[in-house]
This record gives C-alpha cells, sequence and structure tokens, in this order.
C-alpha cells in the first residue's frame, strides 16, 4: 500500500507562559514521535487531555513546525494552493466565518481547485454530510452544534484534501449523534478516498472506526496496534488503564495513572 504521511522523531517544544507573559522557559509537549499512515485508511489516536494529540495535528498539518524531525506528506510537491492536509477542529468557527452564507463558503473552497464544475460539486458534497437545502443560505451562527459540524466538514470536502484531521468530533454530542458522525465518517473515507486521522478520547468508537490506533501518553507513544489488537490484548499499562476507566472497572484509589 501506498504512505501518505511518514512522521519520523518529531519533537516539539514550546515557551511557557506566566500571568505576566513568557517566562523564557521551554517545555517539551512531544517527544520522538514516529509512525506511518497508509493512503485510504483511518487512524484513531487517542490519550488524556494534554498529551500532546492537538498539537501532533497541527504539525502534521503544518499550522506550526517541529523542533525537530521530518514530516512527509506524499503529495507535498504538488503545485497548488491548497494545503493536502485539513483539520477539522472542535471549535467549528475556526473553519466557518459565523457570519457568511454556508454556500457561499463552500462555493468559494470549490474555486480554488483547477477544475470546477460548482453546481455539481456542491450539491455532491452537501449530500454527502447530510446538509440540508433548507440550510445552504444560513450564516453559521444561525445553525446548531450538529448542523455547524456538517458544514465545516463540507468546506474542508469542497477543497478535496488528501487527509482529513478530525480533531475530538464526538465531544459533546449524545449517543446517537456520536454514531450518526462516525458513519458519516466512513462514508467519506470510502466515497471520498480521503485518509483520515480521528483524535478521541473515546475508545469504543475509535475501535469502529479506525483500522490502527496508537496511544499517546505525556507527549510519547506508548502503544500502536490494530484497533482489535489494542482491545484483545493491551501491552502498556496506560493503555489498560484507559480502557479499564471506559469500562467503569478502576477503584478510586485508580482514577489517576502513574507510570
Amino acid at each position: 500500500m501506498e504512505t501518505i504521511l511518514k512522521v519520523e522523531n518529531i519533537c516539539y517544544s514550546a515557551e511557557q507562559k506566566s500571568f505576566i507573559g513568557f517566562t523564557g522557559e521551554k517545555k517539551e509537549i512531544l517527544k520522538n514521535i514516529s509512525f506511518d499512515l497508509e493512503k485510504g485508511k483511518i487512524l484513531g489516536i487517542a490519550g488524556e487531555s494534554g498529551s500532546g494529540k492537538t498539537t501532533l495535528a497541527k504539525l502534521i498539518a503544518g499550522i506550526i513546525k517541529p523542533s525537530s524531525g521530518k514530516i512527509i506528506i506524499n503529495d507535498q510537491n504538488r503545485k497548488t494552493r491548497i494545503n493536502p492536509v485539513q483539520i477539522l477542529f472542535q471549535n467549528n468557527g475556526e473553519v466557518l466565518n459565523p457570519f457568511r452564507e454556508i454556500e457561499e463558503v463552500v462555493e468559494e473552497a470549490i474555486r480554488l481547485r483547477s477544475r470546477i464544475k460548482l453546481k455539481e460539486e456542491k450539491e455532491k458534497i452537501f449530500n454527502s454530510v447530510n446538509f440540508p437545502g433548507h440550510l445552504w443560505k444560513r450564516k453559521g451562527f444561525g445553525l446548531s452544534g450538529g448542523e455547524q459540524q456538517r458544514a465545516a466538514l463540507a468546506r474542508l470536502l469542497a477543497v478535496e484534501p488528501e487527509l482529513l484531521i478530525l480533531d475530538e468530533p464526538f465531544s459533546a454530542q449524545d449517543p446517537d449523534s456520536q454514531i450518526n458522525f462516525l458513519n458519516l465518517f466512513k462514508k467519506i473515507n470510502e466515497e471520498f478516498g480521503i485518509t483520515l486521522i480521528c483524535i478521541s478520547h473515546n475508545l469504543k468508537l475509535l475501535r469502529l472506526l479506525a483500522n490502527n490506533i496508537i496511544i499517546m501518553y505525556k507527549g510519547e507513544i506508548v502503544e500502536t496496534g490494530s484497533s482489535d489488537e489494542i482491545f484483545s490484548s493491551p501491552k502498556h499499562p496506560y493503555t489498560k488503564f484507559l480502557l479499564r476507566a471506559e469500562n467503569y472497572d478502576l477503584k478510586y484509589e485508580e482514577l489517576k495513572f502513574e507510570q
């Protein structure tokens, strides 16, 4: 299989802040992160808050630069104005302008491509994310949370990304909505051929969605494997801790993981 992404020994440090400004000291956020991702696959990344998951996503998308190491996208040399890696952030406001019509935003994104069949492409994208026609003229602030997420997803699909990163896409959703979005992401992966990275605290949903899962703890990858391997025979103590926590199988004194 073709490799779409290679992450090689990535480290990232950031200057620390206090209430009066920067302290001049740096904190290591990511330590020697390495993995490959095959084109067309879905990778899940799990770990507690502060483990470096979103920082890693921003590095892959080129929003920030690593302190050391390399990130290689297989088509990074193609001549285009569009980043082949796009992120669906937890905050949809980072993708959508709340005061612009959704149809206008998506049309603008489609026009960034070299080939344009505007009407057909727009209808295909909106239909693919189940975004009904009566909402096309709405502005971002006039949509519900779930509608905003679908609109943001349509905006990202409009630029035909090679790799789409989903940053906690299931947070603040009820169980039915979570399953609906899970099925939607599978559909996008299959119909558009887009490789996905899904960052989530919800290991059960990652198991249903992802081919492989990476477990992160304190800025490091502590375990990686197929979804079945992670759930049936976890090896690292932190992976076992996460699985037990999700199954409510921890005693009070075990609620905090200490390696």
